[in-house]
């Protein structure tokens, strides 16, 4: 199996939904410079996800000399061009920040007070998955139930191969847990279908996300979010997700959303809760459904072009 993580999902949507006679003049690169080699014709845009202190990245960066090779560098989030910015001093005037986007909006029955509560993990497994493990072995309502579908698998078999050995403890923990379901590795497609089944995306992440396409996808369903205001976290949720302030005593961490959980628990048969949501769900298509975001490449990449022949 070949990798379908957020990187090339997204890749895939714009490919779909973005002007084809436009994409056919470029060559984006996403992430790792040169990892395609520069086109000798072609606009060569490094359309960047990974953070700015990977290993893959970072010895590239710091030789300025290698800036010039790309016409554009366009960012997930402000944070991560912010972050690229003030690290390697990168030509800010052929910068620009187009954010990730979302397909599913499903239409959302209000919660029932009595109803079991169901909640998602599917983020890889060093996101924070002992945390959300421990916080669950903390909630006490018995109607409160994780899925986790967390696994290495989603950046391909030998990805999988080489990594997934050192989660096996967390994923034999998650199977032994009596409120926790360990599912496995599913596609974003299944992802997606079932997002409208579950009620909660609790992600204490650990991880400084660049943008964060699960907790977008997940807000876009009219999940209720509970997400740490880490990395690009706060960007990508804005004021809608209950945040707690991320720190390095992943115990205490695991207390405050164990604590969350239980207390978003209470509230969502509310009006309240239900209104929330509706207007979350609103937000997140009216600026980050993926038709809106393709018109944003479609003008950006016109604007390249253009500049380009002059």
């Amino acid at each position: 199996m070949l990798p379908r993580g957020g990187t090339e999902l997204q890749h895939e949507f714009l490919n779909k939904y973005g002007d084809k006679s436009l994409l056919d003049q470029v060559q984006i690169t996403t992430s790792v410079p040169e990892k395609i080699t520069l086109h000798p014709t072609k606009l060569n845009i490094l359309w960047q996800k990974n953070s700015y202190d990977q290993p893959n990245i970072v010895p590239w960066m710091k030789v300025k000399e290698n800036h010039k090779k790309y016409d554009w560098y366009v960012f997930n989030s402000h944070w991560n061009y912010e972050k690229f910015r003030m690290a390697f001093d990168i030509p800010t005037d052929r910068c620009h920040v187009i954010k990730n986007g979302a397909v599913a909006f499903p239409e959302r029955k209000p919660y029932k007070q009595g109803d079991p509560i169901r909640m998602l993990f599917h983020p890889t497994p060093w996101r924070g998955l002992n945390v959300i493990l421990l916080a669950m072995q903390m909630v006490k309502n018995p109607l409160i139930k994780l899925d986790v579908y967390s696994s290495c698998q989603v950046y391909g078999d030998d990805f999988a191969s080489k990594n997934d050995h050192a989660y096996v403890g967390l994923y034999k923990q998650a199977a032994e847990l009596p409120n926790v379901n360990y599912i496995g590795y599913k596609p974003n497609e299944y992802i997606l279908k079932n997002l409208e089944n579950y009620h909660i995306f609790a992600f204490p992440s650990i991880w400084e996300e660049t943008f964060c396409i699960s907790a977008l996808e997940a807000m876009g369903a009219g999940l209720f979010t509970i997400v740490t205001n880490y990395g690009a976290l706060f960007e990508t949720c804005a004021e809608f997700p209950v945040y707690i302030n991320y720190q390095k005593d992943f115990t205490k961490l695991a207390e405050q959303f164990a604590h969350a959980i239980e207390g978003v628990a209470q509230e969502l048969h509310t009006d309240g809760a239900y209104e929330h949501l509706q207007f979350q769900q609103k937000y997140v298509k009216r600026f980050y459904n993926w038709e809106g975001q393709a018109q944003k490449w479609n003008q950006f990449l016109q604007g390249a072009l253009s500049a380009r022949r002059k």
